[in-house]
C-alpha cells in the first residue's frame, strides 16, 4: 500500500473511534460524577464532563497501532524505520501515552502544580534519551548550529512548554481542539514533504481525532477534553515537530514547528509577561489569554474561537510557504486575506460595541 494511504486511514480511523467513542465516555463521566461545574473563571454555564480526551487518546492510539500493524512505519523509500528513526517514533508515542496520563490523573484527582510538573520533566527527559531532542539551531550568520549539552534543557523546555501551551488555550468550546486539529494537519503535510512519512502518520492520527471532536466539543460544547486531552494533543505536537522538522537538515525547518504553534506559543508568552510584569505569579489563574480578550472585546463565543481558527490556520500557511511547498505562497496570500478581512470585522465589531 502506497504510504499516503497509511495517513488517510490513520486521519479515518482516528476520526471514527472518536466520534464513536465520546457518547460513551460522557455517559460514563455523567453516571460518575467526573464534570466540571460551571463558575469563576469558568465560560461554561453548566456541569461538564472532563474527560473528552480518553476519546482523542483512544482514536489516536488505535490508529497508530493499526497503522503500526500493517506495516505502515517506513520511511520515505518505503523502508520499514530501524534503529533511531524507530525510536523516536516510539519516544513521541509512549510519551504521548505518559503525558496523557498525567493529565487524566489531574482530571480525577486535582495534582498540584508542582507535581505535575515534575512527571512533565520527567518524561520529556526520558524522551529525550530516546532520540527525541533539538540538537542544533539556526544562528544567523552560522546557519545551523550544533547545541551540545544545551539539547536536554531546550528540549525539556519545548516538550513542557508546548504541552502546557495546548492547555492554557483550553478555555473555550473547540478553541484547544480547533487549534491542534489545524496544527496536526499542517504538520502532516510539512513532514510529508520533507520526507517524514512516520512523523507524518502521528500528526495524521492526531488530526483525525482533534477535529472529529470537534463534533462534540465546538460551542455549545456537550463534553471537554481536560487536561488528559491537552496535554497529550500538546506534547504530541511538539514532539511530531521535533521529529518530523527540525531533525530534517533544511535550514528553514528548524523554524516551521514554532511557526505552525505561533498562535498557543505567542499566547501562553504574553500571558506570563504580563502576570510577571504586575507581580503575580505566572502560573496564577486569570483571564489575561487572547480569547478572554476577544470576549472583553465584544465578539461572541463562536466569532472568538473562528478568528483564532484563522490565526492559527494564517501562522499555518505562512509555514506551508517557508518549507517551500508548490502553492505554498497561494495559500498563505489567501489565509493572509482572510485573517486580515475577519481582523476588519472584529475592529468594526469593537468599535460599535
Amino acid at each position: 500500500m502506497p504510504y499516503h494511504l497509511y495517513h488517510l486511514l490513520a486521519f479515518t480511523v482516528s476520526s471514527l473511534v472518536v466520534l464513536l467513542s465520546t457518547p460513551i465516555v460522557k455517559k460514563i463521566g455523567l453516571k460518575s460524577g467526573r464534570f466540571d461545574p460551571p463558575g469563576g473563571r469558568k465560560i461554561h454555564q453548566r456541569p461538564m464532563v472532563r474527560l473528552g480526551g480518553v476519546s482523542i487518546f483512544t482514536g489516536t492510539l488505535v490508529a497508530l497501532l493499526l497503522v503500526w500493524s500493517l506495516g505502515g512505519f517506513v520511511d520515505a523509500n518505503g523502508y520499514p524505520l530501524h534503529g533511531e528513526k524507530e525510536y523516536e517514533i516510539w519516544g513521541v508515542t509512549l510519551g504521548g501515552i505518559a503525558f496523557f496520563l498525567i493529565g487524566l490523573a489531574d482530571d480525577l484527582f486535582s495534582l498540584s502544580a508542582l507535581s505535575r510538573l515534575t512527571m512533565q520533566t520527567t518524561v520529556a527527559s526520558l524522551v529525550w534519551l530516546v532520540g527525541v531532542r533539538i540538537d542544533f539551531l539556526t544562528i544567523p550568520g552560522a546557519g545551523l548550529t550544533q547545541i551540545g549539552l544545551l539539547s536536554l534543557p531546550l528540549t525539556v523546555i519545548w516538550l513542557v512548554g508546548m504541552t502546557n501551551a495546548i492547555n492554557w488555550i483550553d478555555g473555550l468550546d473547540g478553541l484547544a481542539a480547533g487549534v491542534s486539529g489545524i496544527a496536526a494537519v499542517v504538520m502532516l503535510v510539512v513532514s510529508l514533504f520533507m520526507k517524514q512519512p512516520a512523523a507524518a502518520l502521528i500528526a495524521a492520527a492526531l488530526a483525525g481525532a482533534a477535529l472529529g471532536f470537534l463534533r462534540y466539543n465546538f460551542n455549545p460544547a456537550q463534553i471537554f477534553m481536560g487536561d488528559g486531552g491537552s496535554y497529550f494533543m500538546g506534547f504530541t505536537l511538539a514532539g511530531v515537530g521535533v521529529i518530523g522538522l527540525v531533525k530534517t537538515t533544511a535550514v528553514t525547518a528548524v523554524f516551521l514547528p514554532y511557526l505552525i504553534l505561533a498562535v498557543p506559543i505567542l499566547d501562553m508568552s504574553a500571558v506570563i509577561l504580563s502576570r510577571l510584569r504586575d507581580g503575580k505569579s505566572p502560573f496564577s489563574a486569570d483571564k489575561r489569554h487572547l480569547h478572554h480578550r476577544l470576549l472583553r472585546a465584544g465578539l461572541s463565543h463562536r466569532r472568538t474561537v473562528l478568528f483564532i481558527y484563522v490565526l492559527t490556520l494564517w501562522a499555518g500557511t505562512l509555514a506551508l510557504a517557508f518549507s517551500g511547498i508548490p502553492s505554498g505562497l497561494a495559500y498563505a496570500a489567501a489565509a493572509t486575506a482572510l485573517l486580515s478581512y475577519m481582523s476588519w470585522r472584529v475592529w468594526k465589531h469593537g468599535r460599535q460595541s
